[in-house]
């Protein structure tokens, strides 16, 4: 018999039933293989004909082997005993001699259910890894905070962050020059100030008198803007006085309005 054949013969009893002979036998095909590589575990068990034979679904080795395929399972004939064969392929994740248990084969006759322990078989795993390496013990994860940065990665950090500070600078004041040097018209200006007071609805709110004042602010706004001889500290004598003689300006007009 090959080595990685397991063959026993039980002789069980159950309740009511007579002694019943099981047969059962484990090869591993082949007996050495790589990480990965697939392999066969052939199970065959013969009992008396009539009865019916369940195998395990696959090899419970605690995650180190793995079905790649369902089992099958044929049948060969023979009148006097079932004989059902059951082929696992699988394949090992790790190195080593490794123990495939395939837990237990379960037989019915009639009403009665008989758990059959199959054993174990094993498997040699070879590594693809040279004899002398070292990597199939992984090495502790180091602490990222433990490792000391080098003093130029810091200066950098440091270069990035001002130019990035300086950039941001540049734009904002640039962005405030824009603003500054962006030319308005008086004249629309005036006509959205006058429009923004309409908007208010103070006359028909019966405040006549903030209404006015405001017209008259946005007018003087308008007169500072084009004369710089109308400021705005002025009072209304002195801005009558000021403006006397600003040919574009009806004095006698605008003195009406804002007396």
């Amino acid at each position: 018999m090959m080595i990685g054949t397991l063959l026993t013969i039980a002789l069980l009893a159950v309740q009511g039933v007579q002694d019943i002979r099981v047969q059962r036998a484990i090869v591993v095909q082949p007996e050495t293989v790589t990480v990965g590589d697939p392999f066969r575990v052939i199970v065959r068990v013969k009992v008396p004909r009539g009865a019916d034979i369940g195998f395990p679904d696959a090899p419970d080795s605690a995650g180190r082997v793995e079905a790649i395929d369902p089992v099958q399972i044929t049948t060969a004939p023979d009148s006097a005993f079932t004989d059902q064969t059951a082929v696992y392929r699988v394949a090992a994740w790790d190195v080593g001699r490794i123990a495939i248990r395939l837990g237990n084969v379960r037989i019915v006759i009639g009403r009665d259910v008989m758990e059959v322990p199959l054993g174990e078989a094993s498997i040699f795993v070879a590594s693809v890894l040279p004899a002398d390496t070292t990597l199939h013990v992984p090495k502790p994860a180091r602490d990222v905070l433990g490792i000391p940065a080098p003093w130029w990665l810091w200066l950098l950090v440091a270069l990035a962050v001002a130019v990035i500070a300086a950039l941001i600078w540049w734009w904002l004041r640039r962005r405030q020059r824009l603003k500054l040097i962006t030319p308005v018209d008086p004249y629309e200006e005036a006509l959205a100030g006058f429009a923004r007071v309409q908007g208010l609805g103070l006359v028909e709110a019966g405040e006549r008198g903030r209404y006015v004042a405001l017209m008259v602010e946005v007018l003087r706004e308008y007169l500072a803007r084009i004369d710089e001889r109308a400021d705005l500290a002025l009072t209304t004598s002195e801005l009558l006085a000021a403006i006397q003689d600003i040919p574009l300006i009806p004095a006698n007009r605008l003195a009406a309005m804002l007396v």
